[in-house]
């Protein structure tokens, strides 16, 4: 069963401020690249879109604490680990990390971030309705340990 997925990206110049330091929303969707990835590699759709049927899972807390910046060709590293599993939803925690260019493969942590998302669907009035977390993406997903969850090499803030 999956618990984590880690994703690379490059930084690209649009995702950056006039001082050449990503801003801040950007981590936010370096977090949902990370989580589509995720979702992706167990076979699971994000969204489901059908002739009156809409599925999904909306946001209900996103938060991110930042450590260091990323600048304008950085590579960020978006590690994604499972925190917890309830009836309805799914607490994702994110590390970021940059990749430095040097023989060690050094990666200094970025940011660290958490999403808690809620499985819904669309009913007959056009409204989000909470429903249990289907049982084709529970068979395929658990918490992860807490080795994955507090690793000794993040900094803890």
């Amino acid at each position: 069963m999956a618990f984590e997925y880690i994703e690379s990206k490059e930084i690209e110049f649009s995702e950056t401020d006039m001082a050449g330091l990503v801003h801040f929303s950007n981590y936010f969707k370096y977090m949902e690249i990370a989580e589509r990835g995720f979702f992706k590699s167990i076979n699971i759709s994000l969204i489901k879109s059908l002739p009156n049927q809409l599925t999904g899972f909306p946001r209900t807390r996103a938060e991110c604490k930042f450590s260091a910046p990323l600048r304008f060709g950085d590579i960020v590293k978006i590690h994604l680990a499972i925190k917890n599993i309830k009836d309805r939803s799914i607490d994702f925690q994110f590390r970021l990390y940059k990749s430095k260019n040097d023989k060690n493969h050094e990666e200094i942590p970025v940011a660290k971030g958490l999403i808690t998302t809620i499985y819904t669907e669309l009913n007959k009035n056009g409204e989000l309705e909470s429903r249990e977390l289907p049982t084709e993406l529970l068979e395929k997903i658990e918490i992860a340990p807490d080795s994955i969850l507090n690793p000794k090499k993040y900094i803890k803030h």
